[in-house]
């Protein structure tokens, strides 16, 4: 399918805008994005007409399912009665923790069936240098984040994440690319306009879940920002590679502050 330029600049930067107010709706109106998701898997009967077999189908629910846990979580720090004390414990971070880590793995795992191996290793990189919740993940406050979830992921980590999860689709399914560029970029926009890069997985889950949601129930994006017309196996190839180098030397810097923190507070307990 031949689209002329202007239509996907046109198209994808109407979708950007979209999905970066839905990220702010979802954010203020927990209540609204609660019953939005919870309602959204009741359409699973439209994704078998829509998805190419139990893989997609499976990856849809794979996203659907933690958001609706998310905004479970989040209702009850906002509601704070008695009976919801359990999902306002520290293991609940631990969980949304795996839930990034394994979305990660899955998509490497599918990289490394596909024999792009360096994004493969970029990928468990990744998995690897993801901080820890006890130190980096909670629930915010009322006043300033509406009980969203906040991770202070480095914002170097965030843009690696987004060039790596581009290169998985790009050779996973090209005609997806350019749906996926804006789903990418808007957390990256997001954290980088307001300085608050805390809030990039929440605007990542968001947008995805939004995204996933209406890839399964109607193609829209075929008609409108196909980009199977970009496919490139040189590319994907040497766009893969980069990931590599950029990851590779991301792990060297995240390895030296590592040791350097484990050197200080050695030497803090000998004092």
């Amino acid at each position: 399918m031949t689209i002329p330029a202007w239509q996907y600049l046109f198209s994808m930067s109407l979708y950007m805008v979209i999905l970066y107010g839905f990220h702010e709706m979802s954010r203020k109106y927990i209540k609204g994005t609660a019953l939005f998701f919870l309602l959204a898997l009741f359409t699973f009967p439209l994704w078998i007409q829509n998805l190419d077999g139990w893989f997609r189908i499976g990856k849809t629910l794979i996203v659907l399912i933690p958001i609706n846990f998310v905004n479970i979580v989040r209702l009850s720090f906002q509601r704070k009665e008695h009976g919801w004390e359990s999902l306002r414990k520290n293991w609940v971070l631990w969980v949304f923790y795996l839930i990034l880590s394994l979305n990660i793995v899955e998509a490497s795992i599918k990289d490394l069936s596909l024999g792009n191996y360096f994004n493969t290793i970029s990928g468990f990189i990744l998995c690897l240098t993801i901080p820890l919740p006890q130190k980096a993940w909670r629930v915010g406050t009322e006043k300033d984040d509406y009980y969203d979830l906040i991770a202070d992921l480095p914002f170097a980590w965030s843009l690696l994440y987004t060039t790596w999860n581009a290169a998985f689709v790009y050779a996973e399914n090209p005609g997806y690319l350019a749906s996926s560029i804006c789903i990418l970029t808007v957390p990256i926009i997001r954290s980088f306009y307001k300085k608050r890069y805390d809030l990039w997985m929440s605007a990542r889950a968001y947008t995805l879940g939004l995204h996933i949601f209406i890839r399964a129930t109607y193609d829209v994006f075929t008609p409108i920002m196909d980009s199977s017309a970009w496919s490139n196996d040189r590319a994907v190839y040497i766009w893969s590679l980069i990931n590599l180098v950029l990851h590779a030397g991301y792990l060297i810097m995240w390895l030296i502050s590592f040791y350097k923190k484990k050197t200080s507070k050695r030497k803090m307990n000998y004092v």
